[in-house]
This record gives C-alpha cells, structure tokens and sequence, in this order.
C-alpha cells in the first residue's frame, strides 16, 4: 500500500519545492490570483499514490497559498496538484517541471503530473478497477464501463481547473480549487444520472478524498463529446458575420444564431427539470426573497466600494434589485449557477451543459444554496449581450468613437437571440422566464454588477461590455423581447 505522509511542519514532503512552487504557480492558467503578490505556501496534504514498483512516482497534494492582501475574501486559498517525481523524465516533460528535490541519495525531477500519459493512464486504470490508493478513492460509477484507452492529453485553454482527454472518449477533471464537501459539479451530475438526462455528458467515475477529516472531491471522469464547439465561439462567428454584412438584417445573414439560442433554451429548461424532479422545488418565501436581495446588496456594494461607475447609481441598482420581493410567488431549487455561452457545448446531435461548478471563488455553502432558475436564464441573455459588444469591440477600429450603426446591429443581435433563447426556454418549461420581468430584471442587473467589479480587476479592457448593459438594464431597455 503506498505511504501517506500527514504533513507535520518539520517534515514537509514538498518543503524542498516550496520556491519551485511560488515561481511556477502564477504561470498556470487555472491559477485566479495571478495580480496578488504571494506571502508564502505550506504544505496542507499530502499523500504518494504510486506503489513502489510504479514509475513514475505519482503525488496527490494539497497547498495552501497565502497573500499580502485580502484580495475582497480570503487570504488564503487551497489548490490540488497532481504531481510526478523520477530522476530522468522524458523530454516532452521538460515544459512541465516545477523543480527538483532531493530523495535519498539523489536529485529527482518534480513535475505537473498531468502532463505524463503514465499518470493519466493510472487514474484511468484506478478509476476502472474502484481502487483505493492511501486517502484516495477511485470510483467507477454504478453500471458503467471506464473506457480502457491510452495515456490522456492535456486540454489546453482551460481556465479553473484541468483536464485530460483519453482517446476523444473521456475526460477526466482536476478540481484545482481544493474546498471541503462534495463538489456541485460531480454532485449535480450524479442526479441528472439519476433522470437519463441526454443534456449532459455522462459521468464515469470521480477521485475522492479527504481535506481537514473531511470528504473532498479530487476530481471527475466523464464521457467526452468529441466534434463539438462551444456557444460562445459559435456566437462571436455569427456577429462577426453579421458585422460583415452592412446591409442585412441579423435573421438575413448566413451565421445567425438564432436557431441555436433557442435549441439551448430549450437543453437549459431540460436541465431545470430534470434537477428539480432529482433534488426538489420549494417556494421561494417573503424571507427568501428578502434573502435573495441581501445577497445581491452585498454584491452591489462590493462593487460600489471598488468602482466609481456603480457608487454613482448604487440606489438606482437597489431599487432595481429589489424586483425580487415583489415579483410574486416564485420557486428556487438547485441550478447550474455559472451559464453562459462558455458552458454550452454543440455537438453533432444537439446542446450539452457543462461545468456545474459554479463561481469557483464562491464559498462551497454559496454555491449549493437553492436559487431561482431565472438566474441561470439571465446569466445566459448576459452571455449574448457579452458575444455581441465583445466582438464589436474587436471590430471597431476606435473603441474611442464607436460606429452608431455598428452598435446597433451589436444590439439587434443580442436582442434577437436574447428572445429566441427565452422562446426555446418557455417551450420546454411551461413558463416563460419574461412573465416575470421584475424578477428576471434584478438577477440579470445583478450580474451586471458582478460583472463590472470581476473585469474591473481581471480585464479591465472590458469592462465597457457590463457597463454599458448595466446602464441599460437601469432604464429598463434592451430586455430580451417576446
């Protein structure tokens, strides 16, 4: 069985890497705190995965990365490394060594275990024959059949976490972000399961551990849905097309969209569905609601406190917000919590959603809180608000002087699909989500409001797209039409 090393602070396993880390963390992508200056990392678990006779030795690690500053929450957060250690790697390794330590009599190479098709091919392996290696747990789900393929390839683009595809048959996700409890993605994924939902790829299998004496999700293995395209890529190559065309309507152009908006508002009320038969409705309360709006007011002055733009028209913001203790009875239940165009994915026999995760910078109890399913619709319409200004903003030659009838057909665009979503949603729900405009109101100027603090500190060349809507949203045009 292979050793577990509890970290005891004078035996740190990973103590030799510790500057190796603090060099190589703000390089990797799915690392969020790339503007923070670092104070420090320690080492929070730590166990060895390989057996003896297995080369090379595989490591699953959990680091704790502090900072000099609070950075609006924690200062400090919890990331999962995989890593892989032997004294001669391969070449096509060199671009993922993180450093070297020393064991026993000699220097070995210490590297992103996800880049080596040895350790992706032992996952996959573990995964398949249920296994346990030291706190780690290797689960196949019940009645399905892991694919026994090659080593996995790394996914290259992504964002939060990391993955590795297994022969375009299956992907298996690192959650990076190391959080206590069951995470949303493979909890939510197992109930969809539960329903023979066609709206979501298939769960596999799951890596399960332990953080603090508590249980931890490792990460998860799902069927992988080869030739498909994001919405989001679709979408900027249809405005693009649109932009193009001077003289043709958006419903004229050969990209349009439209058609696929409401397909996906359609695989979205399916999803809805399909999570409230497997995990429950209840009303949404006078003291939800007022719930609801604490939230968002907690947001809004976040934002406000940071961004001259919204302290300007805070109140303005907090009337609007309050569209959700007057909007009338209303349900929440569980949701996917981060849509958008991103997590939408076509393939060659319809829409999947993807990723249902939610915020990852969210606390755990943020993320499972039951919401109102008009959040989920209204982070959607914000995606085609974002495609449409995003790829404007790539096509005026003078972001300082904007082309008036560009703009416009920016905004037809979005309007357009805004509506068709909304058509294909309210085909397969029952209820339209526009039969509520207060309500749909506030959650979509709430996450405007999110939006502009998140590119104020990320992406600040942005930050005109939610802006821009945000004022919009406050005067009450431009709202997804029947």
């Amino acid at each position: 069985m292979p050793a577990t090393s509890p970290p005891d602070g004078s035996a740190d396993p990973l103590g030799d890497l510790h500057d190796d880390l603090l060099a190589w963390l703000p390089g990797q992508r799915w690392f969020p705190a790339k503007g923070r200056e670092i104070a420090g990392l320690r080492t929070v678990a730590h166990s060895v995965i390989s057996t003896p006779d297995e080369t090379p030795t595989v490591e699953h690690a959990v680091i704790a990365v502090s900072f000099t500053d609070a950075g609006g929450g924690s200062g400090e957060e919890q990331y999962q490394l995989v890593l892989g250690a032997q004294v001669h790697p391969p070449g096509d390794l060199e671009h993922a060594v993180i450093g070297r330590r020393r064991s026993g009599p000699v220097d070995e190479v210490v590297y992103d275990g996800l880049a080596d098709g040895r350790v992706s091919r032992l996952f996959l392996a573990l995964i398949t024959e249920n296994a346990t290696r030291g706190p780690l747990r290797f689960v196949a789900e019940p009645d399905t059949e892991a694919p026994i393929v090659g080593p996995g390839r790394p996914l290259l683009g992504e964002q939060s976490n990391s993955s590795v595809i297994y022969g375009e048959r299956a992907i298996l996700k690192l959650f990076r972000r190391a959080t206590v409890g069951l995470n949303p993605d493979l909890e939510l994924h197992r109930a969809l399961r539960r329903e023979g939902s066609g709206e979501v790829a298939p769960l596999l299998g799951a890596i399960e551990g332990e953080l603090d004496g508590e249980a931890m999700t490792v990460a998860m293995l799902q069927g992988y849905a080869a030739n498909s395209a994001d919405g989001w890529s679709m979408a900027l190559a249809s405005v693009r097309d649109l932009l193009a065309e001077a003289d043709l309507r958006a419903d004229e152009v050969g990209g349009d969209f439209a058609g696929e908006a409401h397909r996906i508002g359609k695989t979205v009320a399916a999803v809805h569905l399909e999570l409230a038969h497997a995990l429950g409705v209840r009303p949404l309360d006078a003291d939800g609601a007022r719930d609801v709006e604490a939230w968002m007011l907690e947001r809004l002055d976040r934002a406000a406190a940071a961004v001259s733009d919204v302290a300007e028209q805070r109140d303005a913001i907090a009337a609007v917000l309050g569209g959700v203790t007057q909007a009338g009875p209303a349900t929440v239940q569980r949701i996917h919590g981060d849509l958008h165009l991103g997590q939408a994915l076509r393939t060659p026999t319809g829409w999947l959603v993807i990723d249902f995760e939610g915020e990852p910078s969210k606390p755990l109890a943020d993320r499972v809180r039951p919401d109102s399913p008009i959040r989920d619709v209204a982070a959607m319409l914000r995606s085609f608000d974002y495609a449409a200004f995003h790829q404007l903003g790539d096509w005026e030659q003078n972001a300082d002087d904007p082309d008036p009838q560009l703009e416009r057909r920016a905004q037809e665009w979005a309007d357009r699909n805004r509506s068709a979503f909304c058509d294909g949603y309210a085909e397969v729900a029952g209820t339209d989500p526009r039969d509520t405009p207060e309500l749909l109101r506030a959650y979509e100027l709430d996450k405007a409001v999110y939006e502009v603090l998140y590119e104020t500190r990320n992406r600040p060349s942005w930050v005109s797209i939610p802006l821009r809507s945000m004022r919009r949203l406050l005067t009450g045009v431009g709202r997804a039409e029947r």
